[in-house]
């Protein structure tokens, strides 16, 4: 009798603490310990975590019904049947992030901001959420005190701020809809969440966020992937949006398990070198939009200001008579927007010449060095490449390809690129410049900033009204050929 009574506590011991191993790179589980993770091929990156019971998923669940909320019940729907409505979309009164979003925040989406500390995740959070004065938002915070949140509050809506803090009226106090909670208990944070019934929750940030079902310190593997879970299941079961704030690694990657990407609806990085105003964010993952959107802010002692017109910002007036500079017609997301391109060929000091970018693919940049070595004929192996995108802006379109080219030239023979002249193409392997997509956008772009010359791809001329643009466009088939009308 005393065995079986030993035996049952120690079945109910092991059923409660169950153990699982999750890979930290990409998130794959497993029953046991592996040396490499067969799903990403990583070595030594399966971390050992303690599963909760259900009991946590009762607190999600009665802490949607206990604030009022309709809680959303599963049944077997046909296809013919499900609406393809929309769901009303929530105005983030910012045209950037309602433009990273995808059109607003989603009800009963889950969201999660991640950057570099510093960059501005608290600042653009607490700017947009005191515009909501027609939500009540509940803002949890367990990094930061009321009092700090309080001073920050004032200083965005102080000399007028930021355009979204003149929604506030005034003063961040006159909002009664706008509640701070300072907590790091999951489940203190839901009983808050009954007794205030908001329509939005903010977390900042997940990692300091900890429940009581898991025997870890706060910001662990097992920590972050529980709580995430279970307001993933608040948010689903009530209709509540919820924003989470992240940190991220010293890659660049969001801390925590690689599955809390796979959890939420959408990822969004805050992006931008504190040296530099500029900030951006972008979307990396998004359920109910296009991840190629991004948004432009520059920071200013009042917050966070959005940038409408991002070229007259990120193009400078007095490189006249400089080489190495050439202005690109880019394009991300559907914003059309110029971008100056640096470049610096220098004899190489050592054996081995360098390559360097910043803001530009490195491997890109080998790339249109040896075709520009192989196909135009200029000897670029002894010499250092250094490129730099300027504006601290970070460009993935192919149609950079064109002056990057340029610009390495234009340093290699020390001759300036003449003003007013700007380029869109892609550069292949055989040295041919090749179409690139929503040409009209590029021009017209072009065009409103006073250029008065334009290089486009050949093949992109066939379905252009001339007559439309009154900028001069020259078409070209190759790579020599835009070399040829820039410097003669």
């Amino acid at each position: 009798m005393q065995f079986c009574k030993i035996l049952r506590n120690f079945v109910a011991t092991m059923a409660k603490d169950k153990i699982m191993y999750v890979c930290d790179n990409c998130g794959q589980e497993s029953a046991k310990w592996i040396g490499k993770c067969p799903a990403c091929g990583q070595w030594n990156t399966f971390k050992e975590i303690k599963v909760a019971d259900t009991k946590k998923k009762v607190v999600a669940t009665s802490a949607a019904a206990s604030a009022g909320h309709q809680l959303r019940e599963n049944k077997v729907l046909r296809l013919k049947d499900i609406s393809a409505k929309d769901d009303p979309r929530i105005d983030m009164h910012d045209d950037e992030l309602n433009r990273v979003l995808g059109g607003g925040l989603v009800p009963g989406s889950i969201v999660l901001l991640g950057g570099e500390p510093g960059i501005g995740k608290s600042t653009l959070t607490l700017q947009t959420m005191l515009a909501l004065t027609d939500k009540r938002v509940l803002y949890v915070s367990g990094e930061e005190s009321a009092h700090q949140l309080k001073m920050r509050a004032e200083r965005l809506a102080a000399a007028g701020g930021p355009p979204t803090a003149s929604a506030v009226g005034g003063s961040p106090a006159d909002t009664d809809n706008f509640l701070i909670l300072c907590e790091n208990s999951l489940e203190a944070i839901f009983d808050h969440i009954k007794e205030v019934q908001p329509d939005l929750v903010v977390v900042d940030s997940i990692q300091t966020i900890s429940t009581e079902d898991v025997e870890s310190s706060a910001g662990s593997i097992a920590q972050v992937r529980e709580c995430a879970s279970a307001l993933l299941r608040f948010a689903k079961t009530s209709g509540v949006p919820v924003i989470l704030i992240g940190h991220i690694t010293k890659e660049g990657t969001l801390a925590g398990p690689k599955i809390l990407e796979h959890i939420v609806d959408t990822v969004i990085q805050f992006e931008g070198d504190q040296h530099y105003m500029y900030r951006i964010l972008r979307s990396i993952k998004n359920r109910f939009g296009s991840t190629s959107e991004l948004g432009i802010y520059e920071m200013q002692q009042t917050g966070l200001r959005q940038v409408s017109n991002p070229s007259e910002l990120l193009l400078t007036d007095n490189h006249d008579g400089l080489s190495g500079v050439a202005i690109s017609s880019a394009i991300e997301g559907v914003r059309p927007f110029l971008v100056e391109t640096q470049a610096l060929v220098s004899s190489a000091a050592y054996g081995t010449p360098q390559r360097s970018a910043t803001g530009f693919d490195q491997r890109r940049l080998n790339m249109l060095l040896a075709v520009l070595e192989k196909r135009v004929g200029f000897k670029l192996m002894q010499k250092d490449v250094f490129l730099n995108i300027a504006g601290g802006l970070r460009v993935t379109d192919m149609a950079m390809d064109l002056s990057v080219i340029a610009a390495v030239l234009s340093s290699n023979v020390d001759t300036p690129i003449d003003e007013g002249w700007c380029m869109a193409g892609e550069v292949g392997l055989s040295g041919e410049v090749r179409p690139v997509a929503r040409i009209e956008q590029r021009i017209s772009e072009a065009e409103k900033l006073g250029f008065q010359h334009i290089i486009i791809p050949k093949y992109n001329l066939s379905a252009l009204n001339r007559k439309k643009f009154h900028i001069e466009l020259v078409p070209v088939r190759k790579v020599e050929e835009a070399l040829r009308a820039l410097f003669g």
